[in-house]
């Protein structure tokens, strides 16, 4: 169940009340009884950290991390060819 924050514009009372998202807004102040307790816009309470989480991370078909990838995949295309030089090597060598 989510969090909701409120806050009475009459008299400043705030107060965060565990919620379903089926049940109806509270209105009226547990402090001074008036009816101006409204619900707060509050940030959200997590964050998305690792790569593929930002817009900057799939900006120009890949963007900073896509680039940092790709110079991984050339290491390892060079070292293919390697291991295949050496499988050859070892070919030739037996026969």
């Amino acid at each position: 169940m989510p969090i909701y924050a409120y806050r009475c514009n009459a008299c400043g009372h705030a107060q965060d009340v565990l919620q379903k998202m089926s049940d109806p807004v509270l209105t009226d102040c547990p402090e001074c009884g008036k009816s101006t307790f409204a619900k707060q816009v509050t940030a959200a309470g997590f964050q998305l950290k690792g790569s593929g989480w930002y817009v900057t991370d799939f900006r120009n078909g890949g963007g900073s991390a896509g680039a940092s990838g790709g110079s991984g995949e050339s290491a390892s295309s060079t070292a293919a060819p390697a291991g295949t030089a050496s499988t050859s090597s070892s070919a030739g060598t037996d026969a």
